[in-house]
């Protein structure tokens, strides 16, 4: 198990607590300080022996926060973080406010394997999976940045959060248990791997005890040729096995899937392509929410116009496909996933 505190239950700090030779209620202390007060280092727990504290960091124990390293606020409030981890890399998570709610999109992974051409954290590659208290902490520190009580998570961040299956699961279950966020406010982003969602449902129900996270299933295409393109490792995963794959989950957990769609200007955004997508994602209970593309430097897709966006949303709905619209945040400061990292590393590579 990881030395750092942050992402164990109340009952698995307790328990930690007494192998130190402390009493339970020190590990319920622990708890409330972590969670509750989101202290960051040991030295902050007043309430604990000072004696104990000190022991405890010249053993090694943490509590597992990370340094935030640069804020971004846009004109919409909405607040990008970067944060860096413990070895020295840098992941990115963001605030999303509205007055009903905060949602936080945290980041699973230091980059990204996927390569999607229009996702400016695949350019830079993988160099590793998040552990759990690295996805938690995201979640506390857009908390203490934004001075308010997150209440939804998505797991749209840097990372395919399927390759990271263990303790993105286990993050959940934080979230869930220790900082009181249900279930059924919690996304999870998937631009599909192969094997990996039968698996999924199957762990979740055996690692949570029940499965009612919703599920995003990336497809930015209506066909598998056209998602090649933008998705060259959809590949390995036909569009067909890939549905399939969604049902099989449908049919474990219970819970609808949910399908996004990047807009692309000119490219996917024709009614062609919404009758089409239509006909592969009609038929089982699903959602499709569409996403109005982001734009990055090193690409050159085009922001479809409202007129489009109205239209291919206008034949979803006509064909009875239930369709949402997300819509776009802190486009003035970067928002796209992945970039406020990548300049920040060119900056201090210059």
């Amino acid at each position: 198990m990881s030395s750092a505190l942050l992402g164990r239950s109340a009952a698995e700090l307790e328990d930690w607590a007494v192998a130190q030779g402390q009493p339970a209620f020190r590990g319920r202390q622990l708890h409330d300080w972590i969670y509750a007060k989101g202290a960051h280092s040991l030295a902050d727990i007043t309430v604990l022996p000072k004696a104990w504290r000190s022991s405890l960091s010249e053993a090694g124990a943490r509590v597992g926060r990370l340094r935030q390293v640069h804020r971004s606020v846009a004109a919409d409030a909405t607040t990008k973080l970067l944060l860096s981890t413990d070895d020295g890399e840098t992941i990115e998570t963001v605030g999303i406010p509205t007055d009903q709610r905060l949602t936080v999109c945290v980041s699973s992974q230091v980059g990204c394997p996927m390569a999607c051409r229009f996702c400016a954290t695949g350019k830079g590659g993988l160099q590793r999976s998040l552990e759990t208290h690295e996805i938690v902490d995201q979640v506390l520190s857009v908390r203490e940045a934004m001075d308010r009580r997150p209440s939804h998570i998505v797991f749209m961040g840097m990372g395919e959060p399927l390759l990271n299956s263990a303790a993105v699961l286990d993050a959940i279950r934080c979230l869930n248990d220790d900082l009181g966020i249900g279930q059924r406010r919690i996304t999870v982003s998937t631009v599909g791997v192969p094997r990996t969602l039968p698996q999924l449902a199957e762990l979740a129900l055996e690692r949570l005890g029940r499965a009612q996270f919703t599920l995003a299933v990336s497809l930015h295409a209506p066909n598998q040729q056209l998602r090649e393109e933008l998705i060259p490792t959809a590949s390995t995963y036909p569009y067909d096995a890939l549905l399939e794959d969604c049902r099989h989950y449908l049919a474990v957990t219970g819970r609808r899937v949910s399908f996004e769609y990047i807009l692309l200007g000119t490219l996917n955004d024709r009614p062609e392509h919404a009758e089409e997508l239509a006909d592969r994602v009609g038929g089982f209970q699903s959602h499709v929410n569409l996403i109005a593309y982001n734009p990055i430097e090193e690409e050159e897709f085009q922001r479809p116009t409202p007129q489009r966006i109205h239209a291919f949303r206008r034949v979803l709905e006509r064909r009875g496909v239930a369709v949402s619209l997300r819509a776009s945040r802190g486009l003035d400061q970067n928002a796209a996933c992945g970039q406020l990292r990548r300049q920040m590393r060119e900056t201090s590579a210059s």
